[in-house]
């Protein structure tokens, strides 16, 4: 839909999977795929892909390179590539993303904008990071 050439997120490699029935609260950093099927709390920062089935639940702000989003997810995204959001997929909250398609019956209440395809997942994820040791640092004043 925008940003030109279409980048993938590759199914056959997952490095990482919350699997259905399965529930975590935390932070979730990594370099490969992840997908979830079940629930993650708290904060996801992948320098790959990640893949929330229509199980998967995410109540947590994403940074990464592209996302394939069949469940839901109440949180924002950060993306250097592609967000994709399936017919079944509902995302609440705004997103920052390089390309964006949505499916018919795709769901998404918030904010977009759309980034410089440049950036990478590394420098995504790095402002993420350091806009979360901003917060950290004034809160702690």
């Amino acid at each position: 839909m925008f940003g030109g050439r279409k980048q993938e997120v590759d199914f056959d490699r997952v490095d990482t999977i919350i699997g259905q029935g399965t529930e975590f609260k935390g932070t979730i950093k990594g370099a490969g795929t992840i997908r979830v099927d079940g629930a993650v709390e708290g904060e996801v920062a992948v320098n790959g892909d990640l893949i929330v089935s229509e199980s998967g639940y995410l109540k947590a702000n994403v940074c990464g390179r592209h996302a394939t989003i069949a469940g839901k997810i109440e949180g924002d995204i950060d993306l250097s590539g592609r967000l994709e959001i399936t017919p079944t997929g509902k995302i609440f909250g705004q997103i920052t993303v390089a390309s964006l398609s949505v499916t018919e019956g795709g769901f998404l209440s918030g904010n977009c904008v759309m980034r410089d395809p440049k950036v990478t997942a590394d420098e995504s994820v790095n402002n993420k990071n350091h806009k979360n040791q901003e917060t950290l640092a004034s809160t702690a004043k």
